[in-house]
């Protein structure tokens, strides 16, 4: 059972009180293994009664879930729900009575400014069941049931059809029953930590659904189907038995997360590449021995496959992933990375750890965001012990000149271009038609320059890359002090733009004629401000302006609407203007760390799109460090508590 080792069941069927359970997140004795006893203390334990359970909901919690619609029974040390929850949604009798010419009680508590309940949490207890009286709470919304006993649930939870999110994790449940998968509005199930060996079929007939958690469970395979489940987003699997996921997995084409560690999986399928959307994959500890090209996926940004069998890694992938940011390797077969590695013009993080790799290809020199690169555990003997030591900056300019060296030899006929409009070691600003190879232009649709020292770029460059139908435009690491005027030429095409680490101080309103565009990093440079002329950049998804010199967010960006993900980490900002984030109804990402952020508004917390906060760094008391290492959840959690009433 994961590990865990229940307690022995008290006398007379009662249960323990919420102080000897083993708290949420505490170590755990290892499977196959008696946990240490300290004879020498013996703890005394309570049987709980109905009328304690019952005393639980008290008058003030019962009128403040009246009030809010919200009831937190969580960590009471309850055995039973107490009965009277379940009438929770029926007026009470002097409510009744009550009237608007003679009120026996205050109005604020009377029937018709009462609130039926949406939001119940039962979390942290010692239940080992539900009553089937939880269908008289048709109005719930959310059910948190994690980190308790059930083994079992009722057939009526099925009747509580307006049911979003239900938390059913760390219980000793083996099946659900069938009703619970006829829910038309349930959008988010957690299953982890349980005793499943197996998913239902008919989990495929929650439509609606958009996350799923089924990890740290005993499941050896996924029924037939579960491709029908076309809105999810996420899916989590890790710490299972896993052996072979079905072919109809590739039909989730919204899927974004797929996290499968932990399994026995030996491969994927063929055609991961249809999951077009997919931009984090987790397949790190099984035994797989190849990875597959992922064609037709463009947005993968993570791709963890440590510790398994993988021997090589594709060339193909490498022109497949341009958006791949960390790929780790480590603890695989891999004899020898392609000099193709180069393709993977955004990686931030390779990791190649504890393999038997003996070259490094001299591509990775031209990788300009390339801050990680880890190689320990190799056998390598091309490069001096002593550089490997130095990290990622030394051997990368060791492989730079030892590629420029190799260029001077062959005058670069048998270099590998890795879509480099210009030469290695030409001098800056020394652009011409000639330098730009159209072919590869054409390939890619990428016109990238980087590590060139490029103050300037010619206008005729862009009109060449225009005329090839170039989406993507990269010119980072350079000394640019400005938008070069030539992008202009490109602006109803360009779809990302990447001028990271120049020296620019402000954008040109000429910004608002890029009518495409989805993503800008202009992180690394000396902007204070952006133009007024940003807030029609309706199809920007992602914008990151960190490590700039911002004091504020800038108000242009309150008007996009499009927006899912801001960085505005490292910079000096020193307010958060909420009323200006309540319009961004897309942001999902908001990165606010390492600024001069001297407190956070609790209503902060009432922003639900945002999924993501990272808040650490910055100089405000509340909330406190503990709170901010726990996630964005607890975050937000922790402003709506103080939000006053």
């Amino acid at each position: 059972m994961n590990g865990q080792h229940p307690l022995p069941p008290p006398p007379n069927g009662g249960a323990y009180t919420g102080a000897s359970r083993i708290p949420r997140g505490a170590a755990r004795p290892r499977q196959g293994l008696s946990p240490r006893i300290n004879h020498s203390f013996v703890p005394v334990f309570h049987e709980r009664s109905n009328n304690e359970d019952n005393a639980v909901l008290t008058d003030n919690l019962w009128k403040l879930a009246r009030k809010t619609g919200n009831l937190n029974l969580a960590n009471k040390g309850m055995a039973r729900v107490p009965e009277r929850l379940y009438d929770i949604n029926d007026a009470d009798e002097d409510s009744k009575k009550a009237n608007l010419q003679q009120l026996s009680l205050n109005e604020e508590d009377a029937w018709w400014n009462q609130m039926p309940i949406n939001n119940l949490d039962l979390s942290s207890n010692a239940l080992t069941h539900v009553s089937p009286k939880i269908e008289n709470l048709l109005t719930l919304t959310v059910l948190q049931l994690h980190d308790n006993a059930l083994v079992a649930l009722p057939p009526e939870i099925g009747k509580l059809e307006k049911l979003v999110r239900l938390n059913l994790s760390h219980n000793k449940l083996d099946e659900l029953p069938a009703e619970l998968f006829s829910l038309p509005e349930l959008r988010h199930l957690n299953i982890s930590h349980n005793e499943f060996v197996e998913l239902n079929p008919d989990i495929s007939n929650l439509h609606m659904l958009e996350f799923l958690d089924a990890g740290n469970n005993n499941i050896k395979s996924l029924p037939g189907g579960i491709g029908f489940l076309v809105r999810l987003t996420a899916l989590l699997l890790p710490n299972n038995h896993i052996v072979e996921l079905p072919p109809d997995i590739v039909n989730m084409r919204s899927l974004q997360k797929l996290d499968l560690m932990k399994n026995d999986l030996i491969a994927l399928p063929e055609d991961m590449g249809l999951l077009r959307k997919l931009e984090c994959l987790y397949v790190q500890h099984n035994d797989i021995k190849e990875l597959p090209s992922f064609e037709g996926n463009e947005t993968l940004n993570e791709l963890h496959a440590s510790n398994n069998f993988i021997e090589r890694v594709p060339k193909d992938l490498c022109s497949n992933l341009p958006h791949l940011k960390i790929f780790d390797l480590r603890d695989n077969k891999i004899t020898q990375l392609p000099d193709e590695v180069c393709l993977l013009r955004n990686l931030n993080r390779l990791d190649v750890s504890n393999n038997s790799i003996s070259v490094l290809p001299t591509t990775l020199s031209s990788l300009a965001h390339l801050i990680s690169l880890q190689v320990d555990g190799n056998p390598i003997k091309t490069i001096r012990r002593d550089i490997l030591q130095c990290g990622t900056a030394r051997i990368l300019k060791t492989l730079q000149e030892r590629a420029q060296a190799k260029d001077r030899e062959t005058g670069g006929a048998d270099a590998m271009s890795c879509g480099n409009v210009g030469a290695a070691g030409q001098s800056t600003d020394d652009m011409t038609a000639g330098s730009v190879d159209k072919y590869k232009l054409r390939h890619t649709r990428t016109l990238a320059v980087n590590l060139e020292g490029l103050t300037n770029v010619p206008d005729h460059v862009f009109e060449l890359a225009a005329a090839e139908q170039v989406h993507v435009v990269d010119f980072a690491r350079n000394q640019l002090r400005a938008l070069p005027n030539g992008l202009q030429h490109m602006s109803k095409l360009v779809t990302e733009l990447v001028l990271s680490h120049n020296a620019i101080s402000q954008v040109h309103p000429f910004i608002s004629q890029f009518t495409r565009i989805a993503h800008l990093n202009l992180s690394n440079n000396l902007l204070t401000d952006l133009p007024l002329e940003f807030r029609v950049l309706n199809t920007l998804r992602e914008l990151n302006v960190a490590n700039n010199r911002f004091t504020f967010i800038p108000k242009a960006l309150y008007e996009l609407q499009g927006l899912e993900i801001l960085v505005a980490s490292e910079n000096r900002i020193k307010a958060l203007n909420v009323a200006g984030l309540e319009g961004m109804s897309r942001l999902n990402t908001l990165d606010l760390r390492n600024n001069d952020i001297e407190s956070i508004p609790p209503i902060l917390g009432n922003l639900t799109n945002i999924t993501h906060l990272e808040l650490i760094g910055n100089p405000f008391r509340q909330p406190r460090h503990q709170i901010l290492i726990k996630g964005t959840d607890a975050i937000m959690s922790y402003l709506r508590d103080r939000i006053p009433i």
